[in-house]
């Protein structure tokens, strides 16, 4: 997982104990927003990647998937590292 995806976590179960701070609430915002620009960067990836299968560009598609994979990759849990 991305690190603002431990720290909304973390943030979130604060709130459901107490009111989040004010720097608290901004940086679950700055949280929300890294995490809609993931989101967005990885839809838009496939989205370009289901076009290329539709016009049979077969090595743009493995381009795309390429950097799906890579992105993708920063959201594996990998051993004792956040």
């Amino acid at each position: 997982m991305l690190g603002a995806h431990w720290r909304l976590a973390e943030l979130w179960t604060v709130q459901q104990y107490r009111p989040l701070t004010g720097s608290e609430q901004q940086e679950m915002s700055l949280c929300l927003q890294l995490n809609a620009n993931f989101a967005r960067k990885l839809a838009e990836l496939h989205n370009w990647s289901y076009a290329a299968s539709i016009i049979g560009d077969a090595e743009w598609q493995h381009e795309i998937c390429r950097e799906i994979e890579e992105l993708e990759s920063q959201l594996h849990i990998s051993g004792s590292s956040q």
